[in-house]
């Protein structure tokens, strides 16, 4: 390619956003979309609202011209290519939701023009690029996928809070409608990433994404059951684990939660799900991961009510403190937060409960919790700490002060083995 082409990037979110920036970084234009007029206004005055990506490195792309959002998606016509990074959720217990992405095939598609790439990262079940996708695009601009303008899938593998994630180390698998809708993403995606990954189709590149997420959804499914398994017989499972990823083969450590959260684990493998009953195939293995998934927030609300059984207190009238509203880790990405299932099962259990969470500092709105809204983070010192009856540790960020927690809570139930070096043996300290 002899000039840098205009990427459009649609969803500015923890997906679209860093695609965005390492793109721009590596001599793209990119012009970036979204439906939130904040987000777009924030992300023009060089501010950021995700917390591992500084606003430095925004403001420098836009102070050079190199990156710029827009809510106006009549500007898709500017682009050479388009890559579409919007939510996939479930409805309706566990059904696909592509409103997201047909809502943006709908925008898009009466400013396509003649040899435009358009590529879907969004994870989804097989099948959704090149018919319910392309059909919408085909009907909007009038032109034909694989003819007129290229069509491609590529999943994201956005790591957020891993500090060793980035866009352009991590290999991105392409398909592509037609051979060479697929050396058109490759060409696009070779300016931003290192190791490309080409597969036959866009069907197999779904496939793949979804491969991903039900090996991890599986996997800890596997760990979740092993530990209330070998809790009964006395055992921790922190400990075996350790062991156990000592085998240089044949092993791979995952580990136990309160359930899951994100807005990948939960939700992706059911995509699949729901697209295997078209096909008259059972998914076993990703139901029962499923439903042990989402028991576990209430083994742990019964944890909960063992230790305080234990100093003679009972969960009605107790004050819990939630440690952690995110869903993983050092990050302020709250979707699908088990923490929002362990706080709605404690009060319906009699407890009253605030939340700690250093970076989420005040609940956002969304579908799921909008009851939470608006609720403050509590700030930590030693007398609030020892004012709650019980300490739940959901989430393991790093900037938790541990030792004050260690010091002064009445009484702990850590999920995450978070406190065990400090409190591990003490009669308070219990784990779920």
């Amino acid at each position: 390619m002899t000039t840098a082409p205009t990427l459009g990037i649609v969803g500015l979110g923890y997906v679209g956003l860093p695609l965005s920036l390492r793109f721009a970084q590596n001599g793209a234009r990119v012009l970036g979309f979204d439906v939130d007029p904040a987000k777009v206004e924030s992300l023009n005055a060089g501010r950021s609202y995700i917390l591992h990506i500084p606003a430095e490195e925004i403001a420098e792309t836009v102070d050079r011209g190199a990156f710029a959002a827009t809510t106006d998606f009549s500007r898709a016509a500017e682009c050479d290519a388009i890559l579409i990074c919007v939510p996939t959720p479930l409805v309706n217990g566990r059904d696909p939701d592509l409103s997201y992405v047909l809502n943006t095939g709908r925008a898009i598609a009466p400013h396509l023009r003649r040899g435009q790439l358009i590529c879907l990262e969004s994870t989804t079940y097989p099948g959704t690029t090149d018919t319910d996708l392309r059909a919408v695009l085909e009907e909007g601009s009038g032109l034909r996928a694989g003819e007129d303008f290229h069509l491609a899938f590529s999943p994201e593998r956005e790591d957020p809070g891993n500090p060793n994630s980035d866009v352009s180390r991590i290999p991105k698998v392409i398909g592509g409608l037609t051979p060479a809708c697929r050396q058109r993403a490759m060409e696009i995606y070779g300016i931003a990433v290192q190791t490309l990954v080409p597969v036959e189709s866009c069907r197999v590149a779904e496939a793949v994404k979804l491969t991903e997420n039900i090996f991890r959804a599986v996997n800890i499914a596997m760990v979740n059951e092993l530990k209330v398994v070998y809790e009964a017989m006395g055992i921790d499972i922190w400990a075996v684990i350790e062991a156990a990823k000592t085998k240089p083969f044949g092993f791979m450590p995952f580990y136990p939660g309160p359930g899951l959260g994100g807005h990948c684990i939960p939700i992706d493998p059911f995509y699949l799900t729901w697209k295997a009953r078209e096909y008259g195939q059972e998914t076993r293995f990703i139901e029962l991961a499923g439903e042990i998934n989402t028991a576990m927030p209430a083994h742990v609300v019964r944890r909960c009510g063992e230790a305080l059984a234990s100093q003679g207190r009972a969960l009605a009238g107790a004050r819990v403190l939630l440690l952690g509203i995110a869903y993983k880790a050092d990050v302020d990405d709250d979707r699908e937060s088990p923490g929002y299932v362990l706080w709605e099962l404690l009060e319906k259990a009699g407890a009253s409960v605030a939340y700690h969470d250093p970076h989420v500092p005040v609940i956002r709105p969304s579908r799921e919790h909008a009851r939470f809204a608006g609720i403050r983070n509590t700030e930590l010192d030693a007398a609030t700490v020892a004012g709650f009856d019980l300490v739940l540790v959901a989430t393991r960020h790093q900037a938790v002060d541990y030792a004050l927690l260690a010091e002064h809570a009445r009484l702990v139930v850590d999920t995450r083995n978070a406190l065990a070096e400090r409190l591990q043996g003490r009669p308070h300290y219990f784990k779920a």
